[in-house]
Order: C-alpha cells, then sequence, then structure tokens
C-alpha cells in the first residue's frame, strides 16, 4: 500500500492492495490516517473510506446515503467496465442495492422464508452436518497427518447448509463454489470476469428452472411461488440476484468466521483454554469477538451519498463511492479502547459492524452465528489436542481486498477425544 499526493481537502490517498496481503497492516495504516480516506481500488477506481466505529455506524444509518450503485458516478460515466474485477461485488440486483421500499420489498420476502424460528429449527441439520465431517475429517490426512480444515470442515458445513436452504441441486455446488470464490477474488483477470458474470446466470437459471419443475421447502420455491402469484413482487432478475445473494454470502462469510475463528484460538492458548472451559455463552463470544477483531470482509462496497455528505469535518461528495472496511473499524480503539488490537473473548464492549448495520443489516447474520456455535465447540470438543501445522506466519491470505482469510488452514487433529483412555 502506498500513500500517493493528498486530493482537496488534504485528504490522503492510499492505493489498497488486491491481493489483501496484509489486511489489518493495512487497515492500522488507513487508521492512522484518519477518520476518513481516500482509497484506489483495482484499475485506478478511486473511493472513499470510514476508518472509525462510530462515523460509520452513522453512515449506514444515514438516508442520505444509497446503495444503489446506478447513482456512482463512476459507473454512470462510464470510467467502470464490465470486466471490472469487482463487478461481481456491485453490479448485482437484490436487497443489497436497493433504497427504501424497494429494498424493504425484496428484503421482505425473503424474511418471510428465512424466519428466526427457520434458523433455530435448522439446529438439528447443522449438527448432523457438522458431525459427519468431523466423522470424515482424519481419513483427509496428508502423509505428513496434516489436514487442510478450510477445505474438509470450514467450507463444507456453510455450503452444505445454504445450497440445501435454497434448493441448489448437490450436482451444482461444487462449480457453485467456484464461482463464489472468483466474484470476491480482486486479482481476477477480464475474462475471468465475464466468464464468472456469465455462468452464474447460467447456473442460477438451472436452479429456478429446477424448482419451478419440482417444488420444494426452500427459499427458491418460495421465491418462484411469490413471483408466480404477483409477478409484480419480483422481477425474474430479482429473484436470480436475490438467490445468489443468499448463496454467496450464506457460503463465503460464514466459512471465513470458522477458519478465523480456529486460527485464532489456535494461535491464542489462553483464550483457547477459556472457550474449552466454558459453556454454549463463551462460544458465542468466541463468534463475537472474532466479527470484531478479524472480521470475514474486510472491506466492503459500496455506499453513494445522495447529496453532499460530511464525514468527521471531510466533504464527502454526492455520487462517490465509500468503502466500509471492516477490517480497520473492528480495531478500532476508540470503540473497543486501547487494547482493540487484542483478541480476547472476555472483552465486555464488543459491538460491531461485521454484519453491517442500519436497514441493510445482514439477513442472514443469526444463521451465520448459529452454524459457528456449533461447528466450532463440536470441532474443539472431538479434537482437543488440534493445532497448526505451520507457523501462523506461512498461512497464506485469500488473494482479496474484500474477503478476510486465508487460502489453506493446515492443521494436526492429535488424538480424538472419544479414542482418549479414561482416567479412574
Amino acid at each position: 500500500m502506498t500513500v500517493q499526493d493528498a486530493p482537496a481537502q488534504q485528504v490522503p490517498l492510499v492505493r489498497l492492495d488486491p491481493t489483501g496481503a496484509d489486511h489489518h497492516g493495512e487497515a492500522a495504516r488507513l487508521r492512522e490516517l484518519g477518520p476518513v480516506v481516500r482509497v484506489e481500488l483495482p484499475g485506478g477506481v478511486r473511493a472513499w473510506a470510514v476508518t472509525r466505529h462510530r462515523h460509520l455506524a452513522d453512515l449506514v444509518a444515514d438516508p442520505r446515503v444509497s446503495k444503489d450503485w446506478h447513482r456512482w458516478n463512476a459507473i454512470r460515466d462510464g470510467e467502470i467496465p464490465d470486466d471490472w474485477p469487482l463487478t461481481g461485488m456491485v453490479k448485482v440486483t437484490n436487497m443489497v442495492t436497493a433504497d427504501g421500499a424497494e429494498h424493504h420489498r425484496l428484503r421482505r420476502l425473503v424474511t418471510r422464508t428465512l424466519t428466526p424460528r427457520r434458523v433455530q429449527d435448522l439446529r438439528p441439520r447443522i449438527t448432523a452436518v457438522v458431525d459427519g465431517l468431523l466423522d470424515a475429517l482424519p481419513g483427509h490426512a496428508g502423509p505428513d497427518g496434516t489436514v487442510d480444515l478450510r477445505q474438509h470442515f470450514a467450507y463444507p458445513v456453510p455450503m452444505q447448509v445454504i445450497c440445501e436452504l435454497a434448493g441448489v441441486p448437490e450436482h451444482e455446488r461444487p462449480r457453485m463454489r467456484e464461482l463464489v470464490d472468483s466474484i470476491f477474488r480482486s486479482t481476477a483477470g477480464p475474462e475471468e470476469v465475464l466468464r464468472t458474470q456469465h455462468d452464474i446466470h447460467e447456473l442460477l437459471g438451472r436452479v429456478v428452472d429446477a424448482r419451478r419443475r419440482d417444488p420444494g421447502d426452500d427459499l427458491t420455491s418460495a421465491l418462484i411461488a411469490a413471483r408466480d402469484e404477483d409477478p409484480d413482487a419480483l422481477s425474474e432478475e430479482e429473484l436470480v440476484g436475490t438467490l445468489w445473494l443468499m448463496v454467496s454470502a450464506g457460503h463465503e462469510t460464514t466459512l471465513s468466521l470458522i477458519v478465523n475463528a480456529v486460527r485464532a484460538l489456535l494461535t491464542h492458548p489462553d483464550q483457547r483454554a477459556l472457550a474449552l472451559a466454558g459453556d454454549d455463552g463463551t462460544w458465542a463470544a468466541v463468534v463475537e469477538e472474532t466479527l470484531r477483531w478479524d472480521a470475514p470482509i474486510g472491506n466492503f462496497l459500496a455506499r453513494y451519498p445522495v447529496e453532499d455528505i460530511e464525514i468527521a469535518g471531510v466533504t464527502v461528495p454526492a455520487g462517490e463511492a465509500v468503502l466500509a472496511p471492516y477490517s480497520a473499524v473492528g480495531r478500532d480503539g476508540d470503540q473497543h479502547g486501547p487494547d482493540a488490537g487484542r483478541f480476547d473473548i472476555t472483552r465486555e464492549q464488543r459491538r460491531h459492524l461485521a454484519f453491517g448495520g442500519g436497514p441493510h443489516i445482514c439477513l442472514g447474520a443469526p444463521l451465520a452465528r448459529l452454524e459457528a456455535t456449533i461447528a466450532l465447540p463440536a470441532l474443539f470438543a472431538r479434537h482437543r489436542d488440534l493445532a497448526l501445522a505451520v507457523d501462523p506466519g506461512e498461512l497464506v491470505p485469500v488473494p482479496s481486498l474484500i474477503s478476510n482469510s486465508v487460502r489453506t488452514l493446515p492443521v494436526r487433529l492429535g488424538t480424538p477425544a472419544a479414542a482418549c483412555p479414561v482416567g479412574p
């Protein structure tokens, strides 16, 4: 990351690393530069970043700020091509990019299906998925005894759950995973970007067609039924866009949450000991502290003021993009105290923005929390000697300025708890 010449108002300009090689180092430098910083995204695209919790919390609830990408001057003026690496994160048609009544209309359709009761009713199924993956985990060990916990545990838990919930057939899931990985990869080349956009619509079109022919008790069938009942309630493009949102967000963020929580506990033995000695509430604290300290989404695009607004004394012009840098905000000392950079599951003040805020707060947050609070204690109960198989510094980050996690998480399982000799 390099600091460029400051534009008007003496706001620093920072070029963000598209490979995400050092999310937290970059986030710390953003905080040091001030509460509002100009950033440069891949392709020389400019945006603003709000690095303080209180200012970002105000921004995400501000009615003068839109989520509609059509309001971004750079897109409207043709400065951002269709093959831009982050286009799959921005130019989508679903509740994330809708405002006001349109946002409420699209969100309501999902909340009818993804109710708190429905989420809690998934507990037995999530537990069964987790137990099955833990049973199979030792069989994935390589010749050196290591297992990639991301590949064989953290990934399949949310992918299986969200695909079952959405009604995605099993044979479509491997390609679905590749497409999700691709849209979060901010180093993707033009050909990959265009191919990914095409294949997303092709795959989801097949899913919708399959559920039309054979409806089930799933989100896709519910959305199709809503559209059949009232075509004005949901366009075909919105149906596909909503399905993509639920599958991609429901997989990627929970995957990284589980990986980041395991990594945090394995590199903080004192916190691991507290977690193992605690109860369900302790594991909930592990999840919340991970979300604050090592958020699955490092940076999130974007919001667009509909009029000039002032943030921390800086005027952000209408129609410019504002980035939410969750990695920076999660360790904001003004919000979390002088030890904000420390992973501490006993922390009293842990309010964070990892799931966003305001009217657009993540609908899938309860499901993500439920999956993580089932998966993590089950993993550590089964493998109490779990240990990283490499030095933490050898873990390779996901190549993304959006996703914040590592490509692999090689571990040694140790002796399964069930196989440990029972004492007198």
